[in-house]
């Protein structure tokens, strides 16, 4: 497995199709060399403006995902 340090800078856009949430984002990502201490995993880095972001727009396309859903489903 393929490891990578990726820093989003920027949430362009998020959009929500066929059960997948896509977003647009700006972001350097960088090969990472493997670790000795478990489990080889990426890291995803952001600023705390853009955790805030991030979440509120994950928080508006579920609002989306669960309108469309019939009652039964939710």
């Amino acid at each position: 497995m393929k490891t990578h340090s990726i820093e989003l800078q920027r949430i362009k856009a998020m959009t929500q199709s066929h059960g997948m949430l896509r977003a647009r984002v700006d972001a350097l990502v960088q090969p990472q060399p493997p670790r000795d201490d478990g489990e080889p995993s990426s890291v995803l880095a952001m600023s705390v403006d853009n955790a805030r972001v991030l979440y509120l727009l994950l928080k508006q396309q579920l609002a989306e995902v669960d309108a469309k859903k019939g009652r039964s489903q939710r």
